[in-house]
């Protein structure tokens, strides 16, 4: 499960780790929740990447006639390569969500505590596998997208058994090409990220409520059991 993440810094820092050419700024986000529209990176003509705006919350195309329709802001990696929402997707619109890093929560006895979950000393980005869609809209297509998650590695286990797909920027190339089709080998690439490029520490239940916003958010407190 991933539900929130943050995307904050310069954007000179996210141009030069995903290698995107064009200037472009966004509005600093410590907690992302699903429904906002933010920045995903995707293949381009010529080989270049380029941020464009997709909302969170994958829409199925065409609309489904009857029902509600389902806006899932996860796939499971080891299932979506064979599901009709996520298969032509994980096939041919691969994405990167950038962030500086994501939430989770840890069970406790009594309640649940957020942990703050990033690259060793805040100094780099995430970037998160994701699927793309597209849907025709009034004036222009509607982009959304989902997150891939995967069984949690041996740093992010304590907190949660699940974890976002993380792709190291030696598989950027890959990940994003959308003649890359062999399932195994995309799957094989969500699952190399390297556990010690991960560290976790609590932060203020405040994240909890979407609407709170700051960098207060993402720094680190001392567990319920070790505060004075």
């Amino acid at each position: 499960m991933c539900g929130r993440y943050a995307l904050f810094g310069p954007s000179s820092r996210l141009r030069e780790q995903f290698g995107i050419q064009t200037e472009f700024e966004w509005a600093a986000a410590y907690n992302v929740a699903p429904s906002q529209t933010v920045p995903v990176i995707r293949a381009a003509q010529g080989g270049r990447r380029e941020i464009v705006l997709a909302q969170w919350g994958l829409l199925s195309s065409p609309v489904p006639a009857i029902g509600k329709e389902p806006r899932p802001v996860n796939a499971k990696l080891e299932t979506a390569a064979g599901k009709p929402l996520f298969r032509a997707a994980f096939r041919h619109s691969r994405v990167l969500v950038p962030a500086c890093g994501f939430y989770e929560w840890r069970r406790g006895p009594d309640s649940k505590q957020p942990y703050f979950i990033r690259p060793p000393g805040g100094e780099s980005l995430f970037g998160f596998g994701g699927l793309l869609a597209h849907r025709d809209g009034p004036d222009e297509p509607v982009r959304s997208f989902a997150i891939l998650t995967t069984a949690a590695n041996e740093s992010v286990a304590p907190i949660h058994e699940r974890m976002p797909v993380i792709v190291a920027p030696e598989h950027y190339a890959a990940w994003l090409d959308p003649e890359v089709t062999d399932v195994d080998l995309l799957v094989d690439i969500a699952q190399r990220y390297d556990p010690e490029r991960i560290e976790a520490f609590p932060v203020d239940r405040a994240v909890g409520n979407a609407r709170a916003q700051g960098p207060q958010l993402v720094a680190p407190i001392l567990p319920a059991k070790d505060q004075p």
